[in-house]
């Protein structure tokens, strides 16, 4: 008699650009259906909604009871909606992702009785950033939640190491999978490094430095700019654009312009074609606060793009300083400029930094080793008792 696959439902609050949203989307769809029955639910509203609705073989749920803002009453409803969608469809294991789905859908489960729950930590919701009182409120909801969560899946070891110290479950409920990327698809094209340039309005003498992320306070733009600011003091054939956006373009465009960097700097909005972009880059940069494992590092460096980037969390376990990549502090944009200026003027440098970090990233950091990984967990999950 043919066996009833077991039925995984991936929650996340919102299906955003960033590399998060695509790594889920990318298990949403891989997941082996010789074993699972896949389900999404994802608050409407965001970017990758026509990705996921493309998505075969999987039942997928864009609602607008579920979103970023905190609204006891709005939450309520949705926590209840989600227990009565996991009970009706008799799901048997719950997988979450962002913190505001990682709450309410771990409860939500565990209110329906769903029999395995497993929660990824992208980054957690807590930071250094965060005034005292916010950072303890959000350590104290994981602290509880991990109570009913089977498994607790972070994409760096750094990230581990910081829910263990905040006392975020125990020690055998966390397991390391390193977020992937396509590996296939960021080889370098000489093709389109020239076309992609001239779009960009630079030439063959410039070096271009480039960076993709969301205009938000994480990724720390206006470090971005005065870096670039710094570098072009310095050297004036450097180049730069970032791709994407968000809240904090006009403060970014704003800066931009005090700084004298019109027609230096390029703000090109969200981008579809990162493949082709990193192959018009020499140098990729990036200044973020905190990260979990960012994806856009890996896209780099499986591009052969020499990498710059703060030593925050999951980065230093891909860039090794002076190996793969430099790695620089965080809010220290004057570190950022140099270390530019030392990977754009040491051609031997940024050569063993491209070939190494591509090594790294073939080794590691397939996308489709990491849904292995999550299948064999999950198996092992159901094959086991609560």
């Amino acid at each position: 008699m043919n066996r009833r696959r077991h039925r995984v439902l991936h929650l996340v609050t919102r299906l955003e650009l960033g590399g998060a949203q695509q790594n889920t989307l990318y298990c949403v769809g891989n997941h082996d259906r010789r074993h699972f029955e896949v389900d999404l639910i994802a608050g409407g509203g965001g970017r990758l909604d026509s990705a996921a609705s493309r998505i075969p073989d999987t039942r997928v749920q864009l609602v607008p009871w579920l979103s970023h803002p905190i609204s006891p009453l709005r939450d309520a409803m949705a926590l209840l909606r989600l227990r009565a969608y996991m009970r009706r469809r008799r799901i048997d294991l719950v997988h979450t992702h962002s913190s505001k789905a990682g709450i309410l859908g771990r409860w939500a489960a565990f209110m329906a009785g769903v029999p395995r729950i497993v929660h990824t930590v992208h980054g957690w919701s807590f930071n250094a950033t965060q005034p005292r009182w916010r950072r303890r409120a959000f350590v104290g909801m994981e602290r509880i939640t991990a109570r009913v969560t089977d498994r607790l899946i972070t994409v760096s070891t750094p990230n581990r190491d910081d829910g263990l110290a905040a006392g975020i479950g125990r020690e055998e409920q966390y397991e390391v999978v390193y977020s992937g990327i396509d590996l296939r698809r960021y080889t370098r094209n000489g093709d389109h490094r020239h076309e992609v340039r001239r779009s960009l309005g630079f030439g063959e003498n410039h070096t271009v430095v480039g960076t993709v992320s969301c205009l938000k306070p994480q990724k720390a733009p206006l470090d971005f700019v005065r870096a670039a600011a710094a570098a072009y003091a310095e050297n004036d054939r450097l180049r730069f654009f970032i791709a994407g956006d968000g809240e904090m373009r006009p403060q970014v465009e704003r800066l931009a312009g005090e700084l004298g960097l019109t027609g230096v700097l390029r703000l090109l909005g969200w981008r579809e074609d990162i493949p082709e972009l990193l192959s018009a880059t020499d140098v990729f940069l990036l200044t973020s606060l905190f990260e979990g494992l960012p994806r856009v590092v890996l896209q780099a460096m499986a591009a052969g793009v020499p990498v710059v980037a703060t030593a925050v969390d999951g980065t230093p376990e891909v860039v090794s300083d002076h190996e793969t990549g430099i790695l620089v502090p965080a809010g220290r944009p004057e570190r950022a400029a140099a270390a530019v200026l030392e990977m754009t003027s040491n051609d031997r440098l940024r050569r063993d930094c491209a070939r190494r970090g591509r090594e790294r990233v073939d080794s590691r950091f397939d996308i489709r080793r990491m849904v292995r990984e999550l299948d064999r967990i999950y198996l092992s999950l159901m094959e086991g008792t609560r």
